[in-house]
């Protein structure tokens, strides 16, 4: 088992493209961290770095204490599971994972006993002596972990490996990599573009954007605190809602928030956020989360453009003078008309309101400017 240390970690293509700016992050030892975000953002140019299939242009890169930058790939006592598996078709299950072993010149008895050990694992033992395109996708994706697991490395890196299966299939698949990480208890690193994964399956999260890291904590951290828009839209579905137009409002030493016509008297958390910060009233821009939406006689109101039944609980989609407001409201005890074109009025509390300055986009409340600029764990610490 082995910590993953990356410090102000680049990567510049042809001298002038940089996919990826001063990365730092200390991965602990036997910590399962996911690297998400948008397509381009350099999340899987990160992990690839840190597999020593790209050079790193600058910073430096530490496993088990090891300084990595300039060893080989296969010298890394690292794994690396890809997004389309990449197995030999010509090759049985047995022998796809047995090659790496064979290549090191591994004894046959210690091949064997480790591959059906591996198989026994990841319940793939009946399929040893099939060719991978007799397997089902979520068949070779078990086969490709398992060549990685057979190696005993001191870092997993998993590059989208669900991907390339249907909506079921990753289900079921994300459920057997939690109960293979407890089986293995070793470090991951893992990429994705589905925050689903991300939240299910992290100890930690790195949102990253544009080649830059925005934020770094565990999954409810950043439901709760996103230290800025895109943390906040991108975590969470549905999307929280965002009210532009929004304003921050001091009166007799106390904030309140403005949204549309409907005022909000923060909470105390929230006020001592502000107060510590010295912060000034501004134009801001209001986010709600969908499930943080109560129907009831508030001062908001919406139209509803289209509902959306599903059992225990309906998706309203509605226009709020302008902002397209969607709301996750409880049928248990739902006495609202809510079908398409009525009117309704609705409220939440205002300490789940999160304030974001109109011109940085930051999170009034959980922004730290001392942790952006160190690329650390950003959020400050209030209670609720």
């Amino acid at each position: 088992m082995a910590e993953v240390i990356i410090k102000n970690m680049k990567k510049v293509y042809g001298g002038k493209t940089t996919a990826v700016h001063d990365v730092n992050l200390h991965i602990k030892d036997k910590e399962f961290i996911v690297l998400v975000g948008p397509s381009g953002c350099g999340k899987s140019t990160t992990l690839r770095m840190v597999a020593g299939l790209e050079d790193i242009t600058d910073g430096e890169l530490y496993i088990d204490g090891k300084l990595c930058n300039d060893i080989a790939p296969k010298d890394r006592d690292i794994a690396m599971v890809f997004q389309n598996y990449a197995l030999y078709p010509h090759m049985s299950v047995y022998d796809n994972m047995a090659f790496a072993m064979k290549m090191k010149k591994v004894p046959q008895d210690q091949i064997d006993k480790k591959v059906r050990e591996v198989a026994k694992v990841l319940d793939i033992t009946q399929y040893l002596e099939r060719k991978p395109k007799a397997l089902s996708g979520g068949q070779r994706q078990r086969v490709a972990i398992g060549r990685a697991m057979v190696r005993d490395p001191k870092v997993f890196l998993m590059d989208e490996p669900l991907s390339n299966l249907d909506a079921k299939l990753r289900n079921q698949m994300r459920a057997e990599i939690i109960k293979l990480r407890q089986s293995i208890n070793t470090t991951f690193m893992y990429v994705t573009h589905d925050q689903t994964e991300a939240m299910t399956l992290g100890d930690r999260i790195v949102i990253m954007k544009d080649g830059y890291v925005n934020q770094i904590g565990a999954p409810q951290d950043l439901y709760n605190k996103p230290v800025n828009l895109f943390v906040a839209g991108f975590i969470g579905m549905p999307v929280m809602n965002f009210f532009d137009g929004s304003k921050l409002l001091l009166e007799n030493g106390r904030y309140y928030a403005r949204i549309h016509n409907a005022k909000f008297e923060l909470s105390e958390f929230q006020q001592k956020a502000l107060k510590a910060n010295n912060q000034q009233p501004c134009d801001i821009i209001a986010g709600i989360r969908p499930c943080h939406i109560l129907l009831d006689e508030g001062e908001l109101t919406a139209k509803v453009e289209v509902s959306e039944m599903l059992g225990n609980e309906v998706n309203l989609h509605t226009d709020c003078e302008g902002d397209h407001v969607v709301m996750v409201i409880p049928t248990m005890n739902l006495e609202t008309d809510v079908s398409m074109g009525k009117t309704i009025r609705f409220s939440t509390q205002p300490r789940l309101i999160q304030l974001f300055d109109k011109q940085t986009q930051n999170n009034l409340i959980w922004f730290d400017e001392a942790s952006a600029k160190a690329n650390a764990p950003v959020c400050r610490e209030y209670n609720f």
